[in-house]
């Protein structure tokens, strides 16, 4: 392991395309956050804080964003998951992931079971995620055309409106939080030029094999989130043998960064409701 120069705290991980980044702090039964598409292990500052002092908390940027290299090639990012907490020496784990990481979450409990102890998600299903609710279509819309226009304050607008949800206006979201989304998706969108492929590869059909996780699984909603992630959620939940859902109040698609006391609350009290590992 070895300090990435530009985030002192962050440690790095070779791998046969480039390095992985992430954070490693106290001991115990492991945790892993999985953030959000776009951003970085830094959205969960407040649960590392909250969970090292009982946890291994393991908290990896994605390939592609943060301090992580950019994919050559085509990968998996449940592979990459399962290379870093082998190359850790770590699992079974509970992963905890927020839109996108909650697809990884999902993939890896899929393709690799063994190293799943439980699963928790916040505004997502699997990394399938459809989208029918007219507020959804209309921001993912304008973020695409302000991505081709060249316009990435208005592309990081759409960020910020997924914080506020569609029964707030972008302006009730706090600054802090703002400042924050934008920082990090700043930072990832600047490592990617224009035209740049996609090498992610789909896990496939995770919606058809949900029904096989055979591990705890626990929706964490923000009450104010649109309805697309909120059903994406409690469909997953409803698949597997033992799942549910809850909500946070007062937040949208971030609920561990707007509401990071009820959120974390809520998380501790099913960890500890776990059976051992």
């Amino acid at each position: 392991m070895s300090a990435v120069a530009d985030h002192p705290e962050t440690l790095s991980f070779t791998t046969s395309d480039g390095s992985l980044a992430y954070r490693d702090a106290g001991e115990g039964q492991p945790l892993v956050l999985l953030h959000a598409g776009f951003f970085d292990h830094r959205m969960w500052d407040e649960q590392t804080r909250a969970f090292a002092p009982r946890y291994r908390v393991i908290a990896p940027d994605a390939r592609g964003h943060g301090a992580s290299s950019n994919a050559t090639r085509p990968f998996r990012p449940a592979d990459d998951l399962a290379a870093l907490l082998r190359h850790l020496g770590v699992g079974p784990a509970v992963l905890v992931g927020v839109s996108m990481g909650g697809g990884t979450a999902v993939d890896t409990a899929l393709e690799y079971p063994g190293l799943v102890r439980a699963v928790v998600v916040s505004g997502v299903g699997t990394s399938e995620p459809y989208f029918e609710d007219p507020w959804s279509l209309e921001v993912l819309g304008d973020q695409n055309s302000a991505l081709a226009a060249g316009d990435i304050e208005g592309w990081l607008d759409g960020h910020v409106r997924f914080a506020a949800g569609p029964h707030r206006s972008p302006a009730d979201v706090d600054a802090d939080l703002a400042n924050r989304l934008r920082a990090m998706a700043s930072r990832t969108i600047s490592k990617h030029t224009a035209g740049e492929p996609d090498h992610r590869l789909p896990v496939p059909h995770t919606w058809r094999r949900a029904a096989s996780i055979d591990v705890p699984v626990l929706a964490i909603n923000g009450a104010l989130d649109v309805s697309d992630h909120v059903a994406m959620a409690e469909r997953l939940v409803q698949a597997v043998p033992d799942g549910r859902a809850v909500s946070v109040e007062d937040t949208a698609h971030f609920p561990n960064m707007e509401q990071p006391a009820a959120f974390n609350a809520l998380l501790a009290e099913f960890l500890e409701a776990l059976p051992p590992s």
